[in-house]
């Protein structure tokens, strides 16, 4: 392919450096914006560049980061058999079976599924599974990735049965549940597995996505899964690639043995301190609503949080968790700082740790984490599918908790204002395959959070999901718009742009350029959200709308 510049012109386009600017100048030879402007001033390009593309209105931006994502996974439940709108067990079990007669003896990954939008208010069973299957290989996580169902012969095949977590019947959670995903993942394919990961990151291009951040580890995916994702986004045909790799350690010299190995931005992503609370096995610091005296799983103690965390930042990487649950976040803050006391806090600060979900964080822990500069990725996605008085979390956990009604420090669920307010570096994702790339919604559901007090304004959570996963992963000069920069960019079928209104108790917006600032489509609840016409990744097209 012959390198070339193009000019863009007559739509609008969402830079900080002119919020007029209609026209924008990429040059693929470096990849780079050569220049940004006004349509009037676009005219003395045209005779310069190889091409003009007429953006006839349409709104570029940058392009979107997701920033968790589990990229093979989503590519398998996209070309596979998903579970996700399915309404009760029998319907589930048809879709399964449909799936075993087409893969002639393959494996059968069946995910996404929620008992409580089924008829029956329970799992599917691993007996179930095999009658479905005549017998095969299926593992079936839960939209959450906590639990799943497996059948006979991968219960039989990854000693699941004699693990913790085995809950009998084919429901497997903790360490049965990691064992059957490790054996599963290993009967996949090479072939299969690329594909998976090629068509996850296609659909992310097709949602205007730029950069995916992985999150692999061994029992997740495996190490060939991470470093074929990670290879792929340097291919130049999709969205870049980075990577964090779960896996503890316990110091310096094998926190940068172990990332270098993976190539890992970070030891960090899924190191899980607890679980999920779909799955009840989030960490809480009283027992679930929907079920008496359990409070969830504690997979890791304050002590090896502790010694990940200062390792990794002896080694200058960054380190993560995934945590949801009070109590778990509670280990995780204690851990962070005890780090901080064995290393110094200078040394825990610079090296910029995130931690994934961060759903029941309170106020005191928000305060706590951010005087050591520890990052949240996060997926507003959760509350909109979750949230609510009347949403899975309410059930499992009891509307006072959600709305962080429960006393002491308790803040609300996913707590996005609190966070940007207490100047917490926060970045948007989807956990995908739990919820699907749809970065748009993912704005529109932060901005219309369930609980009024935790709503952002449309433009910060478009940063947050823009350069927001740019500066997670410790990048302060990517994720926007501006001479000299990276061109990775998206191209949007938009209705008005709109700017939101300075009004934290409500959501309102105003057409009027006069402002000053750039606008943003109008996602208000019911407006359609944009449509993705092109992604440019680093000045060269990796998706154009058919």
């Amino acid at each position: 392919m012959l390198d070339v510049s193009t000019l863009y012109r007559g739509g609008f386009v969402y830079t900080p450096i002119d919020p007029f600017a209609n026209a924008m100048v990429v040059d693929e030879a470096t990849g780079t914006i050569a220049w940004i402007g006004g349509d009037d001033a676009a005219a003395v390009h045209v005779d310069a560049v190889d091409e003009v593309v007429e953006l006839d209105g349409a709104l570029v931006t940058p392009a979107f980061v997701d920033a968790h994502a589990h990229v093979s996974q989503t590519g398998a439940g996209l070309r596979g058999v998903d579970l996700g709108t399915t309404r009760s067990v029998a319907e589930a079990l048809s879709r399964i079976e449909d799936a075993a007669r087409r893969s002639q003896g393959r494996p059968v990954y069946a995910p996404n599924w929620d008992q409580d939008h089924w008829a029956e208010h329970r799992p599917h069973t691993g007996a179930e599974l095999d009658r479905a299957t005549y017998g095969g290989v299926v593992y079936s996580p839960r939209v959450d990735g906590h639990s799943a169902v497996i059948s006979s012969a991968l219960a039989a095949a990854s000693g699941a049965r004699g693990l913790p977590g085995w809950e009998g019947d084919g429901l497997v959670t903790r360490d049965a549940h990691h064992a059957a995903r490790e054996a599963f993942n290993g009967a996949v394919t090479p072939a299969q597995r690329q594909a998976d990961i090629d068509f996850a990151l296609q659909s992310a291009a097709a949602a205007g996505i730029g950069l995916v951040q992985e999150n692999g580890g061994r029992t997740l995916s495996g190490t060939d899964d991470f470093a074929e994702v990670l290879a792929a986004g340097e291919r130049g045909d999709g969205p870049q690639t980075l990577g964090y790799w779960a896996q503890l350690v316990a110091d310096e010299a094998e926190a940068r043995d172990v990332a270098t190995l993976r190539g890992a931005r970070g030891l960090a992503g899924d190191l899980n301190i607890d679980g999920s609370v779909g799955s009840r096995t989030a960490h809480l610091r009283a027992p679930y609503a929907d079920a008496a005296g359990h409070t969830g799983n504690a997979y890791l103690t304050v002590e090896q949080v502790r010694d990940h965390v200062a390792a990794c930042s002896l080694a200058g990487l960054q380190a993560g968790f995934h945590v949801i649950g009070d109590a778990g976040v509670d280990t995780a803050v204690a851990g962070f700082e005890a780090a901080a006391e064995l290393v110094g806090a200078p040394v825990v600060t610079r090296s910029r740790h995130r931690l994934e979900h961060l759903e029941m964080v309170s106020r005191d822990g928000i305060e706590r984490l951010v005087r050591l500069g520890v990052g949240a990725s996060v997926q507003p996605a959760f509350d909109a599918f979750w949230g609510g008085d009347q949403g899975m979390y309410a059930a499992r956990l009891g509307a006072d908790r959600v709305h962080g009604r429960a006393g002491g420090d308790s803040a609300p669920m996913n707590a996005f204002a609190s966070m940007m307010a207490a100047g917490m570096t926060v970045a948007f994702g989807s956990d995908s395959p739990v919820t699907p790339f749809a970065p748009w919604e993912a704005v529109r559901a932060a901005a219309f959070h369930h609980d009024e007090s935790q709503r952002v304004s449309a433009r910060s959570a478009f940063l947050a999901h823009t350069r927001g996963g740019w500066r997670a992963a410790g990048f302060d000069d990517r994720g926007y718009l501006d001479l000299g920069l990276p061109a990775t960019f998206a191209v949007w079928e938009v209705g008005d742009l709109v700017v939101q209104a300075p009004d934290d108790r409500i959501q309102t917006w105003s057409t009027d350029p006069r402002s000053g600032t750039p606008g943003l489509p109008d996602l208000s609840p019911g407006e359609p959200a944009p449509t993705c016409l092109r992604t440019v990744v680093r000045g060269r097209p990796v998706f154009e709308a058919g």
